[in-house]
């Protein structure tokens, strides 16, 4: 059991390792590039069969990986949330290449990800992103809200002649939402709607209010606010991190001078 528990040991050592996570870094982006040519035909037939050969030792790199990992960390692999993104990512990969599942292989491009679960800034950002789902949840129901009741009234004012933008709640909902996103909003959409209703900008223009300037920036603040307080405990663990190291060196050279008077 002794030695079972040292081999797990010196794996996990090893896949902790700083050459072997630089040596999956690297092999994410080899992969990444690989995948970018198999979409171009030109890349294909230069390169011939090396692009498949090249992905498929890629994939088989990530599933060593996995599977040293798992042997390592044991059912604790699953307890860390990235390491269940990776188990997956890589589990979609080995989907086969037959009819019905060929989305999935287009899915293999997923892998690029894991770039995020190497990189500690790009996990911050996304865990920021995370804890501030809770609160964009609330400001989403109110978009939601705001669109519903937009739609309804788009469809009762504007149906009847403009039927390709507002003749049903779905299409006007898509129509609102493309008002929303600023995206030919005017001469696409609400001039052309202008000519035959004179007044309906005075439906447009609240809404766009209510939705682009308003709703829109809240999300975007309670993100930015997120990642503020994920910058702030990193800091702070930083700090901790740093004061922990001078404590433990304090002592040891105190513990010196005082075995040199003795």
């Amino acid at each position: 059991m002794n030695a079972f528990q040292t081999l797990r040991g010196k794996v996990r050592t090893l896949v902790e390792s700083a050459p072997v996570r630089n040596g999956v870094l690297a092999t994410i982006a080899l992969n990444a590039v690989v995948l970018g040519l198999d979409t171009s035909g030109t890349a294909r037939s230069f390169f011939g069969d090396w692009i498949g050969a090249i992905d498929q030792v890629c994939l088989a790199i990530f599933v060593v990986e996995l599977l040293l990992k798992l042997f390592a960390y044991g059912w604790r692999f699953f307890a860390n949330a990235w390491n269940i993104f990776d188990f997956i990512v890589v589990g979609i990969s080995l989907a086969p290449n037959e009819d019905g599942l060929s989305v999935l292989r287009a899915l293999r491009v997923l892998r690029v990800l894991r770039l995020i679960s190497f990189a500690p800034s790009l996990r911050r950002v996304i865990e920021g992103f995370l804890k501030a789902l809770p609160g964009m949840a609330s400001v989403i129901f109110l978009m939601a809200i705001i669109f519903y009741i937009g739609a309804v009234m788009a469809t009762k004012l504007f149906g009847a002649d403009f039927d390709e933008w507002f003749g049903t709640i779905g299409r006007s909902a898509y129509s609102l939402f493309q008002i929303m996103t600023l995206e030919s909003w005017s001469m696409g959409i609400v001039r052309p709607v202008m000519e035959k209703y004179p007044y309906a900008w005075a439906f447009f223009v609240p809404f766009i209010l209510m939705t682009t300037f308003a709703v829109v920036n809240l999300l975007v603040g309670l993100i930015v606010n997120s990642m503020q307080d994920a910058h702030h405990t990193e800091e702070n663990e930083a700090t901790d991190a740093h004061r922990d190291a001078l404590m433990a060196r304090l002592d040891e050279i105190s513990r010196r001078l005082a075995a040199l008077e003795k």
